[in-house]
């Protein structure tokens, strides 16, 4: 069999791509090493009935109309705001930090132009934001960088704030209202019967070849394609020729409960100085799911295992370009997604990623 496209990598990126070529004619060959599609935002039902996802919560959000616009073809959807309280000091705490956050934590009544004030008042002014560390002390001082920020991100990244680029943090924001959302996006919603029936829609055409269970590297050699679309880690398509890209990864330790219908007042709860888990997940809040018993998932980050999370580090950034570099040399072949471009995406940032890599390979007409 010949092929217009193989794509390596049935999750976002993947299967966006593989959707939009094979809408306009092309034949695709779509594989993935694991035995689902949906790649980190598979979801499934437990053995209980509850619908969970594998891999950790995946909420989606994005501010983009036609990133909604494009994925509304291929599901419904479950209106959801996501919300997160910390452990801090025996008390769950919204975060990111607002006006409740402070009152409660330091048995304050401050208003909206007070709590301005009181920022002012503790933050550690840097002139240069280099680090992750540099962000939080700029803007709430060393209490609540200690409190929220410390021991969160030592867990999550295995190195201290002071050790990361600022990109880390600078996703958190810092507020001086009650709001108490996650995400303030535009459009905040949920797969209504999950992410895997939505990417089974997504490549349910008759141009689309699927095989789970495939790993690129025995494959490679003999399948015929005129143009590779890669969404793998960047540094194993080029066999570790420059050394390892850093990344995180995470063990997921899920469990349930039949004898209760909540754990938990919000769908996550961090953790950031007890434990050595970073936070606590039920997935009935983030789906709307009525069950009489409940399912939550732990998260154990971890360095070795699945490749999560690119270390932001400027001399890992350094290490990408020289892969990028390589990347950018070979003939037909595309790279996408978080570990392809070595990148801290959002969902909603991969899906508009991959319509534009798919809009400039019709452009060019590559194929």
């Amino acid at each position: 069999m010949v092929y217009d496209y193989l794509i390596v990598g049935a999750g976002f990126a993947g299967c966006v791509t593989a959707e939009r070529l094979a809408s306009s004619g092309k034949k695709v060959l779509l594989i993935d090493k694991r035995p689902h599609i949906g790649g980190n935002a598979f979801d499934e039902f437990d053995q209980y009935g509850i619908l969970i996802h594998k891999y950790g919560p995946h909420i989606f959000h994005t501010n983009s109309e036609q990133i909604f616009k494009y994925l509304s073809k291929f599901t419904e959807w479950h209106h959801y705001e996501h919300r997160v309280l910390a452990k801090v000091d025996d008390q769950l705490l919204p975060i990111p930090i607002n006006l409740d956050t402070i009152n409660r934590l330091y048995h304050l009544d401050l208003d909206e132009e007070s709590l301005k004030d009181f920022y002012e008042k503790v933050r550690e002014p840097r002139e240069f934001i280099r680090t992750s560390e540099d962000v939080v002390l700029n803007t709430v001082g060393r209490d609540l960088y200690e409190k929220f920020y410390r021991g969160y991100t030592r867990k999550q990244w295995g190195m201290d704030p002071s050790e990361l680029s600022a990109s880390v943090t600078a996703r958190i924001p810092v507020r001086t209202n009650r709001d108490d959302r996650y995400f303030t996006d535009t459009y905040q919603v949920m797969p209504l019967h999950g992410y895997a029936k939505m990417f089974k829609k997504m490549i349910d055409l008759p141009n689309i070849e699927l095989k789970l269970e495939t790993d690129f590297e025995a494959i490679k050699d003999y399948v015929q394609a005129s143009h590779i679309i890669y969404t793998g880690p960047i540094d194993t398509y080029f066999n570790y020729r420059f050394g390892k890209l850093p990344y995180r990864s995470l063990r997921f330790e899920h469990e349930h409960d039949d004898s209760i219908q909540q754990c938990q007042p919000t769908g996550t709860v961090n953790y950031p100085n007890d434990f050595d888990f970073t936070r606590i997940t039920e997935f009935k809040h983030l789906t709307g799911q009525t069950h009489s018993g409940t399912s939550i998932v732990r998260e154990y980050p971890q360095s070795e295992g699945d490749p999560y999370y690119p270390v932001p580090r400027s001399e890992n950034e350094f290490l990408y370009k020289k892969y990028k570099s390589l990347a950018e040399e070979e003939k037909n072949v595309t790279f996408v997604g978080r570990l392809a471009q070595y990148r801290y995406y959002n969902m909603d940032q991969v899906v508009g990623a991959a319509l534009s890599v798919v809009e400039k390979l019709l452009e060019a007409g590559s194929v």
